[in-house]
């Protein structure tokens, strides 16, 4: 059973930083596909970044140059940087994963294992 958690998530202001973490438990970390998806209040849950096994990685134009995604495969943890977190970056963060090589890799229906989200709120 893969399971997938997130940590890292609060509340800070306008400009702040946050880093979240997702650590895979249950199979080998190096052979997924993993991303980072978010979902405000009353929106739908949208792609802000992802990367693949080799390391490429994909992100939003909402976040380009503002956040990083990377990871640690002997950790088996995924991480988000959020930098100059912005009041509309406000929302749950999940962190996602797959076997296979997906085709658009901000697309929430390519991956098939989710964590339970960690809260991120910016104030202004």
């Amino acid at each position: 059973q893969v399971q997938l958690v997130e940590s890292g998530g609060g509340s800070v202001q306008t400009g702040g930083s946050l880093r979240l973490s997702c650590v895979v438990f249950g199979y080998t970390y190096s052979a997924y596909y993993m991303g980072w998806f978010r979902q405000g209040s009353g929106k739908e849950r949208e792609g802000v970044a992802a990367i693949d096994s080799d390391g490429r990685t994909t992100y939003a134009d909402s976040v380009k140059g503002r956040f990083t995604i990377s990871q640690d495969d002997a950790k088996n943890t995924l991480y988000l940087q959020m930098n100059s977190l912005k009041p509309e970056d406000t929302a749950m963060y999940y962190c996602a994963a797959d076997l296979t090589q997906p085709i658009a890799p901000l697309v929430r229906l390519e991956y098939k294992y989710w964590g339970r989200g960690t809260q991120v709120t910016v104030s202004s």
